[in-house]
């Protein structure tokens, strides 16, 4: 690859040394003999231009290579006009010199090599390169002044003129000419560009021709076109051929081309006043062209980049979420073994002290594996904004009531008292996600009670009224171990924990308060901690919440027990959960047939009359979404039983495809026996009403 590039920059650099002596040569017989005015200076001198541009780009033994062929070239053309050796000497010596200078101090305060892509560049370069023809248009001034008795300030005018239009349009015409970033825009036909250009050299050569037609303005439109279709490139082409074709019309004699009674004198500083203007503006349109051009190619890249940084990121994302279901359902399936099996145990009268109590450690290790589940669960929802809010009435008060008591038995195991206090003058009901915000909830009282070995809790609610919301204050504040003021800021960052040593003491995944930052930020309220390390923490919540209407008065629900009796069929295909879920079905005193497979459970639900069907979903032969398609097909009553999943998918995508298929619900394993029995009872119940 090295190599290839290595080759790539010979042939260029070898390409631009031919391109530029042949060029230089080509401006020598050009200026010399065709441009010449009577005191033997040339109207227009591109070759100085052309060598510093050579300086600037080729390598040194290139350089020195294009530098000998000017020399020579130089010295035989003013041999051949007819100067003497000095003049030659002077002029090919003060030509080298200018280009030179030119060079080095373009390299200085430019770069190497210079570039020409705005109007700024465009000026610096004038401005670097005017004063060093000057210098060398008074040093050959005096010389023809004092040796040959020319006149001093027409020579010296003459030609700082001619050597200050080749600095001022060859020089950057060139150098946006070899620029490859000029050269990637504008991609125009051929045939198009040939036709602009020419049409310009034709245009130029009646305007200036003898017996044409004397409108020079006309070839501004034409020039702005070119620059316009062309950018930069045709704006420097454009200009070239202008200077080429118009300056030897009128050094021949085009003395009606401004229809001036100027002298000749008068009329060249016209023409090159003209062409550096028109050099100019088209450059100038050219150059915001260009610019305009590099940034929607830019605008374009970066489109593009992003495109692909978004589909890089669904695609993460959907591994991600792939990843998540595999362990999702690889750690419930045997979670649900655990945790069923020490539900059936703890449910026997006739185990020992000891082994009841062993197998609660067993319930209470497995249910704090389940929480860390459940928060990863969360928190990929939470990132991927899956979760949406669906606030209805709710008594905050009455909130904070439930939740405390579902927390009251673990703080009574520790001889914690909790205490809830509700400040609330209004007593009304507000727009709330109750689900949501009992999870948040039941984190910090979770927390508060796991922090905590001695002492109290105190579960506290202040609404604050007001115009169009009521300000909501939640507080759970304990006597725990508190947390050091440069360790909270750790505290509902994902993944991370006040002490992370190996030695820590409570266990964790550290995403429990990151999540509830996220639903408290959801809802568009505050989440944040007050502690002194030793004398406990008060986690609080504000929330600006609506007042919402008042509801009718509902029959208070019991709390969930257990189904009556009901024919139900279990599909699974792992043989330990079918055992878990008959047993905990028969404790409830219901009859259960079990299916292995999806096939099975079409043929059993089609034989059979069953209340209920509940259905994995990953099973052999056919999974639990075709069954429960296969059985909503039925031609009969069962294509109407509620199909109720009970699986360990348990992501949100997942479970909406259960609901897509045809099933009425979802149980997420480890199956847990009251939430069981609460969705069987629910369903049992309710008014068949399945499409």
């Amino acid at each position: 690859m090295r190599h290839q590039l290595a080759q790539q920059e010979r042939r260029r650099q070898n390409t631009l040394l031919l391109s530029l002596a042949v060029a230089i040569v080509a401006s020598f017989a050009f200026s010399d003999f065709l441009t010449r005015t009577p005191l033997g200076i040339a109207t227009f001198w591109p070759a100085n231009a052309l060598l510093a541009v050579g300086l600037m780009v080729l390598n040194p033994p290139r350089r020195i290579a294009l530098v000998v062929v000017s020399l020579v070239f130089h010295l035989l053309i003013n041999f051949l006009v007819g100067d003497p050796a000095g003049k030659a000497l002077l002029f090919t010596g003060v030509d080298i010199l200018e280009a030179f200078a030119v060079w080095l101090v373009a390299k200085r305060f430019l770069g190497a090599p210079p570039r020409v892509r705005t109007m700024r560049q465009l000026a610096l370069l004038a401005a670097l390169a005017l004063p060093i023809t000057l210098v060398a248009a008074l040093i050959c001034a005096s010389f023809l002044a004092l040796g040959y008795g020319l006149p001093f300030l027409e020579v010296l005018w003459e030609w700082f003129m001619c050597g200050a239009l080749g600095m001022a349009v060859v020089l950057p015409a060139v150098l946006v000419l070899i620029d490859a970033e000029h050269r990637r825009s504008f991609h125009r036909s051929l045939t198009e560009r040939l036709v602009l250009l020419i049409a310009v050299a034709l245009l130029t050569a009646v305007c200036f021709h003898p017996d044409g037609v004397a409108t020079p303005f006309m070839i501004f439109p034409l020039a702005m076109l070119a620059s316009f279709r062309l950018g930069a490139r045709g704006a420097a082409q454009v200009s070239l051929i202008v200077a080429c074709v118009a300056m030897p019309f009128m050094v021949q004699g085009a003395d009606s081309a401004f229809q001036l009674e100027w002298g000749p004198a008068d009329e060249t500083r016209l023409i090159q006043v003209f062409v550096t203007l028109l050099f100019g503006t088209s450059l100038a349109a050219g150059l915001a062209l260009a610019q305009q051009e590099r940034l929607k190619r830019l605008l374009l890249r970066r489109e593009q980049l992003t495109r692909a940084a978004r589909a890089r990121a669904l695609a993460a994302t959907e591994a991600k979420t792939e990843f998540l279901a595999t362990m999702s359902h690889e750690i419930r399936t045997p979670l649900n073994s655990v945790l069923g099996f020490a539900q059936l145990l703890a449910a026997r009268n006739d185990l020992p002290p000891d082994a009841r109590r062993q197998v609660n450690l067993i319930d209470s290790a497995g249910g704090a594996l389940l929480t860390v589940v459940n928060d990863i669960l969360d928190f990929s929802r939470v990132e991927a904004g899956q979760v949406e809010l669906a606030p209805q009435p709710t008594s905050a008060a009455a909130l904070l009531k439930d939740t405390a008591a579902i927390m009251a038995p673990e703080a009574r195991a520790k001889g914690l008292i909790l205490d809830v206090e509700i400040i609330d003058p209004l007593d009304t009901l507000h727009d709330l996600d109750d689900a949501r915000l009992r999870q948040v909830l039941l984190n910090l009282l979770n927390n508060a009670v796991k922090f905590s070995e001695t002492g109290r809790i105190d579960a506290r609610l202040i609404v604050e009224p007001g115009d169009h919301e009521d300000r909501l204050r939640f507080e759970i504040a304990d006597t725990g171990v508190g947390i050091a003021v440069d360790k909270q800021p750790l505290l509902f960052q994902r993944f991370s924990q006040v002490d992370s040593s190996a030695s820590r003491t409570y266990g964790g995944a550290g995403l429990g308060l990151a999540i509830s930052r996220a639903l408290v930020e959801l809802m568009g309220g505050r989440i944040g901690v007050d502690s002194v390390p030793g004398r406990g923490s008060c986690f609080w919540i504000e929330i600006a919440a609506p007042v919402a209407e008042p509801l009718a008065v509902k029959e208070q629900q019991a709390a969930p027990s257990a189904p009556s009796a009901a024919r139900i069929l279990l599909v699974d295909d792992h043989p330990i959960n079918r055992e878990i879920g008959v047993a905990l079905l028969v404790l409830a005193g219901c009859k259960v047939d079990i299916a292995e497979n999806g096939q099975q459970a079409v043929d059993a639900a089609a034989a059979g009359e069953y209340d209920m069907i509940l259905m994995d979903i990953h099973m052999p032969l056919m999974d639990g979404l075709a069954a429960t398609r296969a059985i909503r097909a039925l031609n009969s009553p069962a294509s109407k039983t509620p199909i109720i999943a009970m699986s360990a998918d348990a992501l949100p995508q997942q479970v909406e495809r259960c609901y897509a298929a045809g099933m009425v619900d979802h149980i997420a394993k480890p199956i847990q026996r009251e939430v069981l029995y609460a969705k069987v009872e629910r369903w049992l119940t309710a008014p068949t009403n399945i499409d």
